[in-house]
């Protein structure tokens, strides 16, 4: 009896319903619906799709007079079939991208309808809409996802949406959480709405993220300053070592380059610089800086190092040795730098030798350090161009044989007596040649010529060098641009760190809703 009388009761309410009609059409009043939602689950926040995505019911309610009755039962759980025979408010999501109705098993709907009128229209939501964000502080941004609920075809004259109990009018399921945020706060408003068509009432609701900067420590952050650090070890390796300090530099701005292309994946383009790129981008300065501090070191370091000159620079030297000593001849043949022929010489020999000093080397011969020390006029030329003797040069233009030879020699406290012969003016080629005085110019001069590349300075640089650093071993010499690099970078490198994330840990973005973009 009891169904008997609901189907004779809703085809009583049906039989002269008009569906197309507002409830309050001809009352001169709006249509009131009023919405809340309750929140299943929220995400993913997609940044490079700028939208979010949420499973929530959402509900509406309103009041239809001409679907009131009387009756033993307060309400009626109708079918959703009756959906299709009566009013229902035309609702949409403004910011909406893509949204459907669970139908699983059967469409996921509830209508209810009371004695006095009132209509409960509920349905599960997956929502897609849009997000606009601002970037500029990612990974350490904090984000405000709206979602606007209005009509499509009536004005406010005609339906005025409201929020259900204000203070509950959105709400979460207990436990809700978000993988790569938190949600900090959240607002909600009725406001109008202007569009072409006219003035609409609407309801937003914004939704304050708060991003977890964990993922982006572990996964960018960290092993970028690892490969920073990593980049300094070449300020430890000696500057002789060129193929390791430059491949350890190319190899950490490789590796940067792939973690920035990784991190950049999941952005938008946008035509902005983020707080991670501004990041990387220092990272990739400094190793960049490392690499060219070793340029700077191999270049103004070598430069007055006392290296062995290259063969082009032997000749232009040996050419203006033979133009300024006028006894100076053609020598061929070379000198035996063998310490068991050098004993089985006797003094006669010597004699002889002393007297004709155009055959072979005139000079003694270091056994220790197995040099042939030549005189002023005794070093062998062929032509305008130097020979070496036995692999080795003369010692003026060989610093690393120089040094051995000087060492031996500085025993005898007198380099008149390893010299036999002309001691004279082998002792004036010496001064002239290796006690060069060094170029009385300004550092700011010498560091002009240096970037000039000036080919005159740079060989009298070397002259200066190998005169005055002979004494000492320079191969695996510490450069002072090493010395300072050592300091500099990891202190200015921790001082940024400590502005950037000053700068960007410390910000907190306040949302309003003159901020928060509809």
């Amino acid at each position: 009896m009891l169904s008997r009388n609901i189907s004779i009761i809703l085809e009583n309410l049906l039989k002269r319903y008009e569906q197309s009609q507002l409830p309050t059409h001809g009352q001169g009043l709006p249509t009131v619906v009023r919405t809340n939602i309750l929140i299943r689950s929220m995400g993913p926040v997609s940044e490079l799709d700028m939208d979010y995505s949420m499973d929530c019911y959402f509900r509406q309610y309103w009041r239809d007079k001409r679907l009131s009755f009387k009756g033993p039962i307060k309400s009626l759980s109708l079918s959703i079939k009756m959906l299709d025979k009566i009013w229902r408010p035309d609702t949409y999501f403004y910011n909406g991208k893509h949204s459907h109705i669970h139908t699983i098993t059967v469409p996921n709907k509830l209508l209810r309808l009371d004695q006095d009128g009132g209509i409960l229209y509920s349905m599960r939501l997956t929502i897609k809409a849009t997000c606009p964000m601002e970037l500029k502080n990612f990974p350490m941004d904090r984000q405000s996802c709206p979602l606007i609920i209005g009509s499509y075809g009536y004005t406010n004259r005609q339906l005025v949406y409201e929020w259900k109990n204000h203070d509950d009018a959105v709400s979460f399921v207990p436990g809700m959480t978000l993988n790569q945020f938190d949600l900090i706060s959240m607002m909600h408003r009725n406001f109008t709405f202007t569009r072409r068509e006219g003035d609409f009432s609407v309801l937003h609701v914004a939704f304050n993220l708060k991003r977890h900067t964990g993922y982006f420590l572990i996964q960018v952050y960290v092993p970028c300053i690892l490969i920073v650090v990593l980049s300094w070890v070449s300020f430890w390796i000696h500057r002789e070592a060129t193929s390791d300090r430059v491949g350890l530099c190319v190899t950490a701005v490789l590796t940067l380059s792939t973690i920035s292309l990784d991190s950049r994946t999941d952005l938008p383009k946008v035509k902005y610089a983020t707080a991670l790129d501004w990041f990387l981008l220092m990272s990739f300065l400094y190793c960049i800086a490392t690499l060219l501090e070793f340029a700077g070191v191999h270049y103004f370091t070598k430069l007055g190092s006392g290296e062995i000159p290259l063969e082009d620079e032997w000749e232009d030297i040996g050419v203006a040795s033979a133009g300024n000593d006028n006894r100076a001849e053609t020598r061929s043949g070379q000198c035996v730098h063998n310490e068991d022929d050098e004993v089985e010489e006797d003094e006669e020999d010597d004699e002889d030798e002393d007297d004709d000093d155009d055959e072979g080397c005139d000079e003694p011969v270091d056994s220790e350090s197995d040099i042939c020390v030549y005189a002023e006029h005794s070093c062998p030329t062929g032509g305008p161009t130097l020979r070496k003797c036995n692999a080795l040069v003369c010692p003026i233009y060989n610093v690393n044989v120089a040094a051995a030879a000087l060492n031996s020699m500085s025993r005898l406290h007198d380099p008149v007596h390893m010299l036999p012969g002309p001691s004279s003016s082998h002792a004036s080629t010496i001064e002239r040649t290796t006690q060069t005085e060094p170029p009385t110019v300004s550092r700011a001069r010498q560091m002009w010529l240096c970037l000039k590349g000036d080919d005159k300075f740079r060989k009298q640089r070397e002259r200066d060098a190998a005169a005055e650093k002979s004494g000492r071993s320079y191969v695996n010499s510490v450069s002072l641009i090493d010395r300072v690099a050592r300091i500099a970078f990891p202190m200015s490198f921790a001082l940024f760190n400590l502005l950037y994330w000053l700068a960007y840990g410390m910000y907190k973005k306040e949302f309003s809703w003159s901020t928060i973009k509809a």
